[in-house]
């Protein structure tokens, strides 16, 4: 959940703002009160993976390289929603995944001011010093359609 806040709060808050229904899945169960200053709700990741996937509600999935790497069933859902088209990918973190091919490209994001202060509280309440005035946020951008099978792993 600190890496979210930290690497997407402010993205994450500037959606809040923008009217979308936002939701964190996380697998420690924190605390969920660094997401609730950006507005998002936290919703634990086991639970969500266990149920069928309903793609076409995704707008937007952000997530952390490493966990799209990690984690079999958090690569499936990722993939079965880049081949519909359907949600824009995000991914943060070190590393560009092979399931991917290296087509992702970079996007920033330029934080609002009310961005910035949201974040600096939620980073404050996780505990976590917060960033030095960063004004972006940088991801990476899966934006292919797959034609390939998505991989067991």
């Amino acid at each position: 959940m600190v890496e979210v806040v930290r690497a997407a709060g402010g993205w994450l808050f500037d959606q809040v703002m923008a009217g979308w229904d936002v939701t964190v899945l996380t697998a420690d169960n924190p605390d969920s009160r660094p997401l609730r200053i950006l507005g998002a709700r936290a919703a634990d990741l086991e639970t969500v993976l266990a149920r069928p996937l309903r793609v076409p509600c995704l707008q937007a999935i952000a997530i952390g390289a490493d966990l799209f790497e990690s984690d079999a069933r958090v690569r499936r859902m990722v993939l079965e929603t880049l081949d519909t088209g359907s949600a824009e990918i995000r991914l943060f973190g070190n590393g560009c995944p092979e399931d991917l091919g290296g087509a992702t490209g970079p996007v920033w994001h330029r934080l609002s001011v009310a961005a910035r202060a949201f974040k600096a509280q939620a980073l404050a309440a996780a505990a976590v010093p917060a960033d030095s005035g960063g004004i972006t946020e940088v991801f990476r951008r899966a934006d292919i359609s797959r034609s390939s099978p998505v991989p067991a792993r």
